[in-house]
Order: structure tokens, then sequence, then C-alpha cells
């Protein structure tokens, strides 16, 4: 079993920033990805930022130059550093863990809970 939990969520200004944190745990697992989604009200969950073991990222494009995901690999974290917030960031940000399960071979996704991210003066 995968257990995914995310931090950092909160309340920032305009211009601000925010720095999510996300942890998958457990045993039996390697890791292929992980990924940062978010979901505000009304809309469709999508893509934010992803990131393979072997380091390469991927970016919505409202997001690039703003965000940066990156990896501690040996601790199965995650983290996204949120910069310039904008009013259309507030949302639900999900965190997925995309691993293979060692004795079977199957890849599977794991979620998180989600972390409120609300951009507002």
């Amino acid at each position: 079993q995968v257990q995914v939990v995310e931090s950092g969520g909160g309340l920032v200004q305009p211009g601000g920033s925010l720095r999510l944190s996300c942890a998958a745990s457990g045993s039996g697992f390697s890791i292929y990805a992980m990924g940062w989604y978010r979901q505000a009200p009304g809309k469709q969950r999508e893509l934010v930022a992803s990131i393979t073991s072997g380091g390469s990222t991927n970016y919505a494009d409202s997001v690039k130059g703003r965000f940066t995901i990156s990896r501690h690999n040996t601790k199965n974290t995650v983290y996204l550093q949120m910069n310039s917030l904008k009013p259309e960031d507030t949302a639900v940000y999900y965190c997925n863990a995309d691993v293979e399960i060692v004795t079977t071979g199957y890849e599977s996704v794991y979620w998180g809970q989600g972390t409120q991210v609300t951009v507002s003066s």
C-alpha cells in the first residue's frame, strides 16, 4: 500500500509565494514519476507539473516561469515552489505518485487528499 500526503497549502496574496510538499510512503514500490494537479470549483482537474525519477519535468503553460517542481528521490518527496501567484491559481492541489509495485510489476497511481491554495487580497 502506498500513501500520498500533501502539505503546505494556504491563503496568500496575489504576487506571493507558497511551497507545497508531497511525500509517498509505504513499502514494495518504486516511483516512475510524481506530479501536481489542481482542480478549481466547476472545472476539471488539470496537470500543473510533473517530474520523473530521472528528473525530467513537464509544466502546464499557465505556470511556466512561475512554478518549479523538484524532488528528493531518497525520500520519495516532491515539492512545488509557486511564485508570482495569481487569483486564477486558486484551487485544490493534488499530488499523485505513479509507481511500480515490486511484487507484481504492475503500474499503479496513488493520489493524495489535496491541499487548498487560495490566492486573494
